[in-house]
């Protein structure tokens, strides 16, 4: 019965939890999208027409979305953090990546699910709106107005190296 969905899940499971994680910022909250999702698409495997990825991408989206709405935002942080086992300085780098996901964090569900179907995904503004149903021009709005937010952003304003923009 499965006309092929195994081996979609098996082709493609790690791109759709990295996807979902750039939307989550969290590798056990993008599991479990990923895999509320594949069971959605399950569902609909037979009626899905030529390549699922728009249609499970757009799962993954409205899913993320209506999980974002819910009053309980998931776990509180721990005081302390434990330590690592890499013993490695990684601070500069972990700074950056903390400054990128907290801004990306600002944005609104639509604005990051738009940043990170085009830019972490590589799917066209067309291929976007599609997935978020969405027009053409509210696409390219929500990307402008959250690259604008990015932009001011001063954690990132403050990545600079010698003046220099990375």
């Amino acid at each position: 019965m499965d006309d092929g969905f195994a081996e979609y899940v098996a082709h493609r499971h790690s791109r759709l939890c990295r996807m979902a994680y750039l939307l989550t910022r969290d590798w056990g909250t993008a599991e479990d999208l990923v895999q509320t999702a594949l069971a959605k698409a399950w569902l609909a495997w037979r009626r899905i027409e030529g390549n699922p990825d728009p249609y499970v991408y757009r799962i993954i989206v409205n899913t993320h979305a209506s999980w974002w709405r819910r009053l309980w935002r998931g776990e509180v942080p721990a005081e302390t953090l434990p330590e690592t086992a890499d013993p490695r300085d990684l601070a500069a780098e972990v700074g950056e990546k903390a400054a990128l996901w907290s801004a990306i964090g600002t944005l609104s569900p639509r604005q990051r699910a738009v940043i990170v179907l085009h830019y972490f995904e590589g799917l066209t503004l067309t291929q976007v709106a599609g997935i978020v149903g969405c027009s053409l021009g509210a696409v390219k709005t929500q990307l402008s107005r959250a690259l604008a937010r990015l932009r001011v952003d001063p954690d990132i304003q403050a990545m600079t190296v010698e003046g220099v923009q990375r």
